[in-house]
């Protein structure tokens, strides 16, 4: 194996990943005013701009979702208990030893275990909960008659908000994280350009040499 300079990230994941970042930001922002945590814009239009942004984030994650299923890309996200030891030791330890990462980006995984099992559950779990429970919030003139409804609405707003909850701890975790590696904000960069060092083999490099995929 050969460590080479490769383009790793697309265009579009690099799209996808800040227009979702961006409209993420400004869901909480937005759902913290709703909650009244700020007043920096006037109830109802926190609650259009809210709206808005959520309507925007499910049509990107499901153009997303086409994306990742027709590429193949979904199979960098596939779970695998190889190397997770190694990794939970390097964040919980190794990290503030100044020890080398033990993962290195291939062709056939860009992500780590721990970053494949993180990302997985995020598109499975917490965005389903936010979609479904967004959804029902929005809908509620539609269902408000029911005989459940002031049981189920508070119980859904609770769910929508501790996901909420969830996702600001996982940015938290996610903003730390990416400012770690050989120089601060390596991965950053590295979403921002697509451009990051990688192992290939032979047949590989002489593939992305030919598709002018190596730096």
């Amino acid at each position: 194996m050969t460590v080479m300079r490769v383009k790793v990230f697309t265009r579009f994941e690099r799209f996808w990943h800040w227009s979702q970042a961006a409209l993420i930001v400004v869901l909480i922002g937005s759902g913290l005013g709703l909650h009244g945590v700020h007043r920096l814009v006037r109830y109802g239009d926190m609650l259009t701009i809210h709206v808005a942004a959520a309507l925007a984030l499910v049509l990107l994650w499901l153009f997303a979702v086409f994306w990742h299923l027709t590429t193949g890309q979904w199979r960098h996200y596939l779970p695998t208990l190889q190397g997770l030891g190694p990794i939970l030791r390097f964040y919980a330890l190794g990290i503030f030893r100044g020890e080398p990462h033990p993962f290195r980006k291939t062709r056939r995984r860009k992500h780590n275990p721990l970053q494949a099992l993180t990302y997985l559950m995020l598109k499975l779990v917490l965005f389903p909960i936010i979609w479904v429970s967004g959804l029902l919030l929005l809908t509620y003139d539609l269902w408000h008659q029911k005989p459940w409804s002031t049981a189920g609405l508070e119980a859904i707003a609770t769910l929508h908000t501790a996901a909420a909850f969830v996702m600001i701890a996982f940015l938290i975790v996610h903003v730390y994280v990416i400012t770690t590696g050989h120089t601060v904000g390596e991965q950053l960069r590295t979403m921002i350009t697509g451009w990051d060092d990688m192992d290939l083999d032979q047949a590989e490099a002489e593939v992305l040499k030919r598709d002018g995929a190596v730096g």
